[in-house]
């Protein structure tokens, strides 16, 4: 492809039909308009998770949104794609490459209620909606009086279930509510990330591509890039992979990067949420952990080691320890269910 002929046409964003994917691809799509002159242009694509309605526990929910999609773009039908990072499986395609994560927004799920009452102090016999076995486990310590639905369907319907009185309270991500720009007149209670950990990449994007992409689109794209975000999804990511558990596995990991120093807190529950194994470690990525953990190779590298694979590393050696101190039993538990 020609400089001239490159810099006419519009560089084709792959997305799915939903609203929120629809938003957040705009919002990539911006930037990359900003960063590289050329026009965007959203290509929508159809995901099995779009068309089967059946729960996210039955049909696999971790890769059903990607796997169509990452078809397209080998397929030469897009250029890239912006996935919500939490709904990325772990291993990445032969062919291509994660080539920017941009800033990562709020990474805290949110209870949604008619009035206002804490989801602690929903009354026995409440409703509160979720797909997720994750958030499953945590209502069932947070409010184990409480009955879970398990609920699929976009961010405004799962607010009209709420509304309508179907359901007493829906667990949604923060993120996805931002991203919407939802104004819903339904009370918000945000869950705090000490006691309420999220889903591996939470609040992050991940922006896909080919590998063998023109240079010019691999490096507009990479300026989207925030290493702190991509460190801390690249540990939470290497936790669950760690587990070998699948994203159906009640776990989360949420790294939080200060200074010199990234703090991990990584629980993975039973799925009925009456035991769970954490862990809270502090390490500094930039010095010591990376001396003795990096590759070596890295172009952003602290005395020529790599942070992204000293990050890797640490949330693989999070997955030992947890795996080590019980973690198998529950998600053998949760895989024989």
């Amino acid at each position: 492809m020609s400089t001239s002929s490159s810099l006419s046409s519009p560089i084709r964003l792959g997305t799915r039909r939903s609203a929120l994917a629809q938003a957040q691809s705009g919002h990539v799509a911006a930037a990359l308009e900003k960063v590289s002159g050329r026009r965007v242009e959203l290509v929508p694509i159809t995901s099995e998770g779009d068309t089967n309605r059946a729960s996210l526990s039955e049909i696999g929910g971790q890769g059903i949104f990607a796997t169509r999609l990452r078809e397209a773009l080998l397929a030469g039908e897009c250029d890239f794609l912006v996935h919500s990072l939490k709904d990325l499986p772990t291993a990445i395609p032969e062919g291509l490459t994660i080539a920017a994560t941009p800033p990562r927004v709020d990474a805290r799920d949110v209870a949604i209620t008619r009035g206002g009452t804490p989801l602690h102090e929903l009354r026995s016999g409440s409703t509160v909606g979720t797909g997720s076995p994750r958030r499953i486990a945590q209502v069932g310590i947070r409010a184990p009086h409480a009955q879970v639905v398990d609920i699929r369907g976009n961010v405004d319907s799962r607010l009209a279930r709420v509304e309508s009185g179907e359901l007493d309270a829906v667990i949604l991500a923060a993120a996805g509510l931002t991203r919407l720009g939802s104004d819903s007149p339904l009370h918000r209670e945000e869950l705090g990330l000490a006691e309420w950990p999220t889903a591996p990449g939470q609040g992050a994007l991940a922006v896909e591509t080919r590998s063998d992409a023109p240079t010019e689109l691999l490096e507009a794209l990479g300026a989207l890039d925030d290493l702190d975000t991509r460190l801390a999804v690249t540990v939470e990511r290497a936790v669950l992979e760690g587990l070998d558990a699948g994203c159906q596995a009640p776990m989360a990991a949420h790294a939080v990067l200060s200074g010199d120093e990234i703090r991990v807190r990584t629980v993975v529950y039973a799925p009925d949420g009456d035991r769970r194994i954490g862990l809270d470690v502090t390490e500094s990525l930039n010095g010591e952990y990376i001396r003795r953990n990096g590759s070596g190779n890295g172009a952003d590298a602290a005395d020529g080691a790599d942070p992204m694979h000293a990050a890797r590393e640490l949330g693989l050696t999070l997955a030992r320890r947890l795996l080590e101190q019980g973690a198998a039993d529950l998600v053998s538990r949760e895989h024989s269910s």
